[in-house]
């Protein structure tokens, strides 16, 4: 008797091959995905190459907000107003300043996560890095620095004290960039576009900036937002006595200039001050550049609270801030009278 044999329809054999490929698929797929997901884990940015773009951003940035005003086409409108009823203008500066600063980076680094204080659909693919790194970091930071891609948040103020620069106040007005990596401002560009001086700072690396050679806490020089000037004034009074000097200025990068040793051409245009105190909401991109310059050189900024605050996530801090250099910062914290920001 013939033994029997085992014929496969069609159909089965197709069924058969389906499954195998599946299998296998399964089984690649997952490899391939870990692979990749690997690969995305390994991509690494160089902070000198990052701090070098966020300089000439700062600076092609500041360029496009002299020429709007210098051309007086601010075509100026309102964003909508702020919690303490001030006015939020935009103009064709901040604008403008945004395409070149946003696009530039974003571009040079496509990986990481950039915020912008303006929002606008213009791609500008050929704003691209020249390449250059400055002299004075080529000689204070060494390459090689590198982090993952993913811990990187980079904030940008495309054009800081937007109200004064309607009123041609142009001394306060700065365009900033801040390099924060894993939540902690490591980089911070502040640049003055009518003067067209930048302070830049890398955390544990080096700055192009110092602290000045003396400071007071008893009491200390405060300066404050003069957009909401009334409120401050009375809590820097109860803080430190009715004899305490405040002054008023506009911009957030400015005031952090104030705390610091500016070149003896730009003396003259800023203020001094030995602490900035801010009592109400503020965005990371007004003060994460300054608190990275601060914090390369000694000093802190801190909430009203002496908490540190984190630079990834939202961008609204809530819990205000006083910032200062070469005093005990803790001392200037410890006479701040309690104070709920979110309740003013």
């Amino acid at each position: 008797m013939a033994p029997m044999g085992i014929r496969l329809s069609p159909l089965g054999v197709a069924v058969f091959c389906l499954l195998g490929v599946g299998v296998i698929y399964h089984l690649y797929a997952g490899v391939i995905s870990s692979r990749l997901a690997a690969f995305r884990q390994t991509r690494k940015v160089d902070l000198r190459d990052l701090l070098a773009v966020s300089v000439e951003a700062a600076v092609l940035g500041g360029i496009e907000v002299k020429k709007v005003r210098d051309e007086n086409g601010l075509k100026e409108k309102s964003k909508g107003k702020t919690r303490e009823g001030a006015n939020e203008l935009l103009t064709m500066g901040d604008l403008q300043s945004h395409r070149k600063m946003f696009n530039l980076i974003r571009n040079t680094f496509p990986e990481i996560t950039v915020n912008s204080e303006e929002h606008d659909n213009m791609v500008d693919k050929a704003a691209t890095w020249s390449q250059d790194i400055p002299a004075d970091i080529l000689d204070k930071i060494k390459a090689g620095k590198d982090v993952p891609a993913e811990s990187i948040t980079v904030w940008i103020d495309p054009l800081d004290a937007t109200q004064e620069y309607t009123e041609n106040l142009v001394k306060y007005v700065t365009t900033m960039v801040c390099v924060a990596v894993d939540g902690k401002p490591i980089i911070g560009v502040i640049h003055q576009p009518f003067t067209g001086f930048t302070a830049w700072a890398f955390v544990g690396q080096g700055s192009n900036m110092h602290p000045r050679s003396s400071y007071s806490v008893s009491p200390p020089k405060v300066i404050v937002s003069r957009s909401h000037s009334g409120e401050v004034k009375s809590y820097i009074h109860d803080a430190f006595g009715n004899n305490t000097s405040i002054t008023e200025a506009g911009g957030a990068g400015y005031k952090v200039l104030s705390l610091l040793e500016m070149p003896s051409s730009d003396t003259e245009s800023i203020d001094q001050a030995d602490a900035y105190v801010h009592i109400t909401f503020i965005k990371k991109w007004d003060i994460c550049a300054g608190a990275a310059l601060l914090n390369a050189l000694g000093g802190h900024m801190t909430t009203l609270k002496g908490e540190d605050i984190d630079y990834s996530g939202a961008p609204l801090n809530k819990g205000g801030l006083v910032a200062s250099v070469n005093v005990d910062h803790k001392a200037i914290v410890e006479r701040l009278p309690n104070w709920d920001p979110e309740k003013h």
